[in-house]
């Protein structure tokens, strides 16, 4: 690691730590009352405050408008903010109903289901360890589903939904902190308006007292910062290295719904085995191709 990469891989670390430590985020708002679409609504509203920040940060302003200009644009990013709306809200009812390991499948399962999509749609090739990685993944989403006793629904739509999402947004010709920000603006009258259906119901908690508010306002920082740090790691990092650092934060996930007393039987524990397994051998080609990589780049033609 030199001087130039160090912020880099700590921009990369920072981001996959916060994302994986976010259920205890979230864990935390429900032990205060608050119910997972109620978080789910705060979440809209306080990260579109710091995706603003984010895009004006970044002088992006001009992509924002444009794209807002754009029918077609504006209509893969309507498309784009359903699934990240459906990929929040079913991990933050994961996260506070107890299912914190089944959400953590889900995001061990993506870089994987991502190979997958980038054959199908961008005739990209899987070699032969791709596919060793995609078998042992599809044998542990099989234990998962024994030791269930159902499909691991929970970390299938977050794969799939967070999946689809990768793909619209490479389709999509916006920044990652614009595409946010205006992900952020279509979620925000629906935050507002359950939010303030719950206050005037008497359901809201988010006015109980500073600490409920303070729970309820780290939902935007908590958003947008890990995404700030990602867009910066990427820029500068090669994609095997992200590869590779991506699963610290299902790992994350994983550690906090065990210490959290969630039910670890000896099935699911032999279905996060060939997760993990797969796991290890996708980071590991992709460190090997990496590293190949720069040997073609240093060996004099």
């Amino acid at each position: 690691m030199t001087g130039e990469t160090r912020p880099a891989y700590l921009s990369a670390l920072g981001c996959y730590v916060i994302w994986g430590l976010m259920p205890l985020l979230f864990m935390g708002q429900a032990a205060q009352g608050f119910t997972a679409l109620e978080i789910l609504a705060y979440r809209a509203l306080f990260a579109a405050p710091f995706a603003l920040a984010l895009v004006w940060l970044a002088r992006q302003g001009g992509q924002v408008r444009a794209a807002l200009a754009q029918p077609r644009t504006l209509a893969w990013l309507l498309l784009s903010t359903l699934l990240i709306a459906v990929n929040w809200g079913v991990y933050v009812w994961a996260t506070t109903n107890q299912a914190t390991l089944e959400a953590s499948l889900g995001y061990y399962i993506n870089p994987l289901l991502n190979m997958v999509v980038g054959l199908w749609l961008f005739r990209e090739r899987i070699d032969r360890w791709g596919w060793v990685a995609i078998g042992l993944a599809a044998v542990g989403v099989l234990f998962q589903a024994l030791a269930l006793g159902r499909p691991p629904w929970i970390s299938l739509i977050l794969a799939f939904s967070f999946g689809a999402y990768g793909v619209i947004r490479k389709r999509v010709p916006v920044e990652a902190q614009s595409g946010l920000f205006i992900e952020c603006l279509i979620l925000v009258p629906f935050g507002l308006a359950y939010v303030g259906w719950l206050t005037a119901s008497g359901g809201g908690h988010a006015l109980d007292g500073a600490a409920s508010l303070a729970w309820a306002l780290a939902n935007g920082p908590a958003t947008v910062i890990p995404l700030a740090l990602f867009a910066f790691s990427a820029r500068r990092l090669p994609l095997s290295t992200i590869g590779f650092i991506q699963f610290l934060a299902p790992t994350l996930q994983f550690c906090v719904g065990v210490l959290a007393g969630e039910a670890f039987t000896p099935l699911r524990g032999i279905s996060f085995a060939f997760i993990w397994g797969g796991a290890l051998v996708f980071a590991l080609a992709a460190w090997r191709r990496s590293r190949l990589a720069r040997r073609a780049v240093v060996q004099p033609v």
